[in-house]
C-alpha cells in the first residue's frame, strides 16, 4: 500500500501576523529557499514588493509538511522555508543589518517549529489509516504555537526596535535550535 500526503502549510510571517493556509496557489518549490544554518537570508532574497505602509520587512516563511506510508509504514518529511517572492522590504537602500537580523529570527523560529513537528512526529505512532486526520490534528496544534510564538516575538522586540529584547530572543533562539539539533535536516 502507498499513500502520501502533502501539506504545504503556508504561513506567512508578516513582521507579527502569521496568516492561515494561503487561497492562492503554493509557491513552486524553485521559488523556496531551505532554511541551512550556513545560508543566512540576504536582502536579494527579499523579491516581493511591499505590501504594508506600517512595516520595514516582511519575511514569508513556511513549514512545507509531506507525510506518507509505505506497506503500512508511516514516514514525514518537515522542511522550513522561505518564500522570496512573497518577502520584501521597503527600501532596500536603507534596510540595515539589523533589520535583516530581525527578520531572520523570524526564519530560524521557522525552523525551531519545524524541528518540533519534526519531533513530535518522531514521537507519535500514525495509523496509515488514518493518516490524514491524525497528521491535520497535529500540524493544527504545531502552526498555532508557531503563529503565536512569531506574533509574541515581534510584540516583545517591537518588530526589533527594541534591541536588548531582540538580542534576548536571537540568543534564545540559536540556543533553542541547538537543543533541537537531533530533529535538524541532515
Amino acid at each position: 500500500m502507498l499513500l502520501f500526503f502533502s501539506f504545504p502549510w503556508l504561513l506567512g510571517v508578516f513582521s507579527s501576523v502569521a496568516q492561515g493556509p494561503a487561497v492562492a496557489a503554493p509557491p513552486s518549490e524553485a521559488a523556496k529557499l531551505e532554511w541551512r544554518a550556513n545560508r543566512p537570508l540576504t536582502w536579494e532574497d527579499f523579491k516581493s514588493r511591499p505590501m504594508s505602509d506600517r512595516l520595514a520587512a516582511l519575511t514569508s516563511s513556511s513549514i512545507d509538511a509531506k507525510v506518507g506510508c509505505v506497506d503500512y509504514v508511516f514516514s514525514a518529511q518537515v522542511k522550513a522555508v522561505f518564500v522570496p517572492t512573497e518577502s520584501w522590504v521597503r527600501d532596500p537602500k536603507r534596510a540595515t543589518p539589523t533589520l535583516l537580523r530581525h527578520e531572520q529570527v523570524h526564519f530560524d523560529l521557522t525552523e525551531v517549529h519545524a524541528r518540533l513537528l519534526r519531533q513530535k512526529l518522531s514521537l507519535v505512532k500514525l495509523d496509515c489509516e488514518k493518516l490524514q486526520p491524525a497528521f491535520n490534528n497535529i500540524t493544527k496544534m504545531a502552526f498555532l504555537t508557531w503563529q503565536r510564538e512569531e506574533a509574541r516575538y515581534d510584540q516583545e522586540t517591537n518588530h526589533g526596535l527594541n534591541q536588548p529584547r531582540q538580542q534576548a530572543w536571537e540568543q534564545q533562539v540559536q540556543q533553542r535550535l541547538q537543543q533541537l539539533d537531533a530533529f535538524a535536516l541532515k
